[in-house]
């Protein structure tokens, strides 16, 4: 018998089945990750702590109700290789994809590499050969509709940077990971430590990043930017301010949780409310996320948020630096244009009159750039004095809030991240050989004095500064002249090994010529010769020579060989006149010495 519709167990029934449609989330999002540990390195010591984070970070996103975690550990490059591949295939028709890493990673000339464990790593070109770029791990997330999320605890200090050969003396083998501006929308990118900079394990059995992630990533209802700046603060608090983590990339304004907050339905009696936040806690937690994120997308979606307040003015300002920065760019790439276009008409002979036209261009151009420049000053120390006074004011109210612990941040990037940003710049237009250090030295001086020179710019070289940075973002390609060590010579854009030909060396010019052989001289020893061959010295006659000589003189002369004699006196020696002979007289008989000599006699 059908009970009619008024009947009290059908009412239950329905009242039931709309209980279970409100306690659901409010939206069905298809959530997937891949979750990756490697411990077990075949080359290098092991990492104790990779495997049992991966662990922690599965276990964690199972709990949060994510439709597939695929965790794996200790996976060589191919299988790490075919995992990306499948996870591709699942993240097709997904909302939300999430990328773990634990384990090695290395940069080599700014791109990012995770290590497999049966990487060996012997020459700095086996990374692209042995390791997967973070571009691969990319693209595996890529399908995923409203949130990409690679989160890499890979920034320890690397073993295999220490022995790997180089191949190019200007490759750069970086510490930690570098930075990287994701090129895809709604895509983020979590370091355990600031590029450039290395994590620690910790002393537990997980990373005090991993713990961090664990611990708020997941929660209801809260937006992943903010998780991540509840991250940083805890690691910062573990690590005594040595470990900062980092987030790149960007998302709009809405928030993006990785889980929904249920709806359910009103309680009968209304809850006590539970002890509210410090709200201009809250809103400075927000700010610092969005002056950390540092573009416009993000600001903009703080002050969608708190359209009004100290925080908000804060945040216009810095807009403003950055819609007057905006400016300076697009300032000074027309300037450049505009004179390359004056040069070209000047050394093409064109008419007096384009030329006089493009002279005045560049010359409007030139104005409104150094326009740009002030304009640009001005807007950073509006902004720079606002942060001042905002720190002061927090620095006065901290001893009352101690419920709130959190690292200040400054406005822009520190020193050593522009130093770095800016000695990287240089490695790419070809102008620093040396490693992007954060350390401003020497070569680095030298490095942007040749830049000036190569670029025709006028950049202070006594430190890394905004202006250099951006005037060398301006370059696309090479400016410096590529220089090689002695053995190697220019090929394209690297230096190669010069190869002499057989029978050839290279000199001292660089340049190879043929070697140069001595020709064996004979000798022999005094003692290689037979007794009695010694060659006769044959001694010249002196004009004091016995009478033994003076007899053979005189038979001589009275031969008749005058012809083929030689008289020799004080002013030299000639041959004996013709039919004349030499005779042998003492100095009292007309001798020419004391002691007696020769003298021509003609008859």
């Amino acid at each position: 018998m059908i009970k009619p519709p008024g009947y009290p167990g059908w009412r239950r029934f329905v009242l039931a089945t709309l209980l279970l449609l409100m306690c659901q989330p409010a939206w069905a999002d298809k959530r997937v990750a891949l979750v990756l540990g490697n411990s077990a390195y075949q080359k290098v010591a092991r990492l104790p702590n990779p495997v049992n984070d991966a662990d922690r970070i599965a276990t964690t996103l199972k709990q949060a109700g994510f439709d597939i975690v695929d965790s794996r550990h200790d996976l060589p490059a191919a299988e790490t290789k075919r995992a990306l591949r499948d996870f591709a295939d699942r993240a097709r028709d997904a909302d939300i994809a999430v990328v773990y890493y634990a384990g090695h990673g290395i940069e080599v000339d700014g791109a990012n590499y995770l290590i497999p464990v049966d990487a060996k790593l012997e020459r700095d070109t086996d990374v692209y050969d042995e390791a997967f770029s973070l571009e691969r791990v990319l693209i595996a997330i890529e399908p995923a509709k409203r949130l990409r999320l690679v989160i890499l605890d890979a920034c320890r200090d690397n073993p295999f940077a220490k022995t790997m050969k180089r191949t190019v003396a200007s490759r750069a083998i970086g510490q930690g990971l570098a930075k990287v501006e994701p090129a895809s929308p709604n895509v983020l990118i979590a370091y355990s430590a600031r590029a450039g900079s290395t994590a620690a394990d910790g002393d537990g059995n997980n990373s005090p990043f991993t713990v961090a992630v664990a611990n708020h990533l997941t929660t209801p209802g809260l937006d992943v930017r903010r998780a991540f700046g509840f991250v940083r603060d805890d690691v910062l608090k573990s690590t005594g301010n040595r470990q900062e983590p980092f987030v790149y990339g960007s998302l709009g304004g809405e928030d993006v949780p990785l889980v929904p907050v249920p709806a359910r339905a009103a309680p009968a009696a209304a809850a006590a409310p539970a002890p509210a936040l410090n709200a201009q806690a809250e809103v400075r937690r927000d700010y610092e996320l969005a002056l950390q994120v540092g573009n416009r997308s993000a600001l903009n979606a703080f002050l969608a948020q708190y359209p009004d307040g100290f925080y908000a003015s804060l945040a216009k300002l810095q807009l403003e630096k950055l819609a007057a920065e905006e400016a300076r760019v697009a300032a000074t790439e027309k300037a450049r244009l505009t004179e390359q276009e004056r040069a070209r008409l000047a050394a093409e002979g064109a008419q007096k009159g384009q030329q006089a036209k493009a002279e005045a261009d560049a010359k409007a151009a030139e104005q409104a750039r150094i326009a740009a420049e002030k304009a640009k000053q001005v807007a950073q120390d509006q902004a720079a004095a606002a942060e001042q006074k905002r720190a002061a004011a927090e620095a006065a109210t901290s001893g009352k809030d101690k419920g709130v612990n959190l690292a200040a941040l400054t406005a822009g990037p520190p020193p050593a991240e522009i130093t770095k940003s800016v000695q990287a710049e240089l490695r790419r237009v070809g102008c620093l050989t040396g490693a992007a250090d954060g350390d401003w030295n020497t070569a680095s001086q030298r490095s942007l004095t040749m830049f000036n020179r190569y670029a025709g710019t006028k950049l202070d070289v006594k430190g890394a500064s905004v202006d250099a940075l951006d005037a060398i973002k301006l370059k696309s390609s090479r400016v410096c002249p590529l220089l090689c060590e002695h053995g190697f010579k220019t090929d394209g854009d690297r230096c190669g090994k010069i190869t002499c030909a057989e029978g050839s060396v290279l000199n001292d010019d660089n340049e190879c010529e043929n070697r140069r052989t001595r020709k064996p001289v004979a000798t022999r020893e005094d003692n290689d010769r037979p007794a009695g061959s010694e060659r006769p010295v044959r001694e010249r006659p002196r004009p004091d020579a016995g009478a033994g000589a003076a007899g053979a003189g005189r038979g001589a002369a009275q031969a008749g060989q005058g012809s083929a004699q030689i008289l020799c006196g004080d002013v030299g020696c000639r041959p004996v006149t013709r039919g004349c002979h030499l005779e042998y007289r003492s100095f009292s008989a007309g001798g020419p010495y004391p002691s007696g000599g020769n003298i021509e006699i003609c008859r």
